[in-house]
């Protein structure tokens, strides 16, 4: 038998050893999941579909790349998105490429290519091993709605505006798929009752989006104040924006500023819903343009400027129609469906508000018409839904309006009436839910709120969370629901600090109701997650409720 020689031995021992010592090596730069990673990885609102660790860790350096899978103007808009939610607090500067993810470790790599049929429009996957994330979707919108995720997969103080800390930033290996249950996912935001300036709604906006919702509904027009510009009727904002709840100085939007809003709202995957409320809630416009009021107008010549510091007029104890109005009543003003001139005003409003606003919905309101006539009402939305399909859109209404003649075109915004929201799914309308005493986020947390109002019910945040769209109305099945819808009325709501304590902790449960399906749901799992969220809204600076029922993770 052969045998080798003492020294050729020895050489193939410590060749062996080298290999070992380097393999070990290579095996220490593999960094476990820390538990600080771990429970970040755990805590992604909305739920995922599927979320499975690893049980290792990429980091984020100085030397990470963002690689983006073509040149095209709306994935490398997504990578600098990107770019910019991580520069400001790591100190970094990381580049966005064009590559095909294969050039190096630790790279963030986006692509649109190779997603499955499964994840729709806005799913995605994203794939995390210690040398690359690879965020995958079939669109834009499901890369910026992983991008959201993968946000919350690092510490909460990477949504700081200033550097956190210095050095490595670190995220838990695993794979995510996720994609929605419901096609909308929105909050609506009122403008009329307090104004908002351009910059308060595109921080809403960030704020909606940064949980996955996809839809800013905006309601532009009540009693108190108008907030849109209409050229072929200036005085509506000339004199209806100038008030507000409480007296204060109003204010409305310019064409070019709604523009403005839409861009940026387009930039994060979200649709604009604009509301102009009729054939109640009009007084704003009745201010503006005498002739428009029902009866004879009150003392006051056709478009007639009126002064705001009259404020709100009240008569025999209840306010007066066509006069200003800086209180929070509802149901006394109302349209005259036989004025020659109040249809002219619809279909110059309508028009205008469809030419300037790209996507496919208007809203026209038609809640709490309590002085409009039943024929009168019904005649009216008729009409209504007419004229916006002439504009080329799809008609919104809140549940009132499946009084009228509905059919599949149109979309019912279910608020209180189960009656009304059985009678719009018999007539084959979809529907939005967003049950008052649910997902009101203006509704008051319990009897020591000192914001909001309560006439629908205290809402805490388990509440808002602990409920199933397909569950609510007997005989409306998931296929007539098109999604959920968390109002904010503003009655009460004067600073954005307002608007953030009440949207927040409970918009984040709205949306998740929206996006995961209620299988996967469940409170004590929520709350826990929920919890560890509070890092992040002191990261962003987000004044909110620190409700006893969450175990808070400071």
């Amino acid at each position: 038998m052969f045998k080798a020689p003492l020294k050729i031995i020895l050489v193939i021992r410590v060749c062996l050893i080298m290999i070992s010592f380097v393999f070990l090596l290579s095996c220490n730069n593999s960094k476990p999941t820390s538990p600080e990673a771990k429970l970040t990885f755990e805590s992604v609102i909305p739920k995922p579909v599927t979320a499975t660790m690893t049980g290792n860790t990429f980091v984020v350096t100085n030397k990470t790349t963002i690689v983006i899978d073509s040149s095209g103007k709306e994935i490398f808009a997504i990578g600098n998105y990107l770019a910019g939610k991580l520069n400001p607090a790591t100190g970094f500067d990381l580049p966005v490429s064009v590559g095909d993810g294969t050039s190096g470790s630790g790279t963030i790599f986006l692509t649109i290519r190779g997603g499955e049929r499964q994840w729709g429009p806005e799913g995605y996957e994203l794939k995390i091993s210690e040398d690359q994330i690879k965020l995958t979707a079939n669109t834009s919108a499901g890369l910026f709605l992983g991008i959201q995720t993968l946000r919350q997969l690092l510490p909460g103080k990477i949504e700081q505006s200033t550097v956190a800390h210095e050095g490595v930033w670190e995220i838990a290996t695993g794979t995510i798929r996720d994609y929605p249950e419901y096609a909308w996912r929105g909050s609506m935001l009122d403008v009329a009752r307090h104004f908002r300036s351009v910059e308060d709604v595109k921080h809403y906006i960030d704020l909606i989006s940064y949980y996955k919702m996809n839809v800013l509904h905006l309601h532009l027009s009540d009693d108190q104040g108008w907030r849109i510009e209409i050229k072929s009727w200036p005085n509506l904002t000339k004199t209806g924006g100038d008030t507000q709840v409480g007296g204060g100085k109003g204010g409305f939007y310019t064409q070019e500023q709604y523009a403005d809003i839409i861009a940026y709202a387009k930039s994060r995957y979200i649709t604009i819903v604009p509301e102009i409320d009729m054939p109640g809630h009009i007084n704003a416009a009745l201010v503006s343009y005498a002739e428009l009021n029902p009866g004879p107008p009150i003392n006051r010549e056709p478009g007639s400027r009126i002064n705001p510091a009259q404020g709100s007029q009240i008569l025999n104890g209840k306010p007066t129609p066509g006069l200003p109005y800086t209180g929070i009543e509802v149901g006394f003003s109302t349209l005259d469906i036989k004025k020659e001139v109040t249809l002219k005003f619809v279909n110059d409003v309508l028009r205008e508000l469809a030419l300037m606003t790209p996507g496919p919905y208007l809203h026209i309101g038609g809640d709490e018409a309590a002085v409009t006539k039943k024929p009168d009402y019904i005649a009216f939305v008729n009409r209504f839904k007419e004229i916006v399909e002439a504009n080329g859109k799809r008609m919104i209404g809140w549940e009132e309006i499946a009084q009228a003649d509905l059919d599949s075109s149109v979309t019912v915004q279910y608020w209180d009436s189960k009656k009304y929201a059985k009678m719009a799914a018999e007539k084959g309308a979809k529907l939005i839910f967003s049950p008052a005493e649910k997902v009101y986020l203006d509704m008051q947390y319990d009897s020591t709120t000192k914001l909001g109002l309560h006439w629908a019910a205290y809402i805490e945040v388990d509440s808002s969370y602990m409920w199933d769209p397909v569950t609510r109305v007997e005989g409306i099945g998931r296929e007539q629901i098109l999604g959920v819808e968390a109002p904010l009325w503003s009655e009460t709501l004067v600073t954005m600090d307002d608007v953030e304590y009440m949207l927040f902790p409970r918009l984040p449960g709205v949306a998740e109701v929206g996006w995961t399906a209620a299988k996967n749901r469940d409170w004590d799992d929520y709350k826990v997650r929920l919890g560890n969220q509070s890092k992040r809204w002191k990261a962003m600076d987000i004044n909110f409720y620190r409700s006893p029922k969450v175990p808070w993770i400071d």
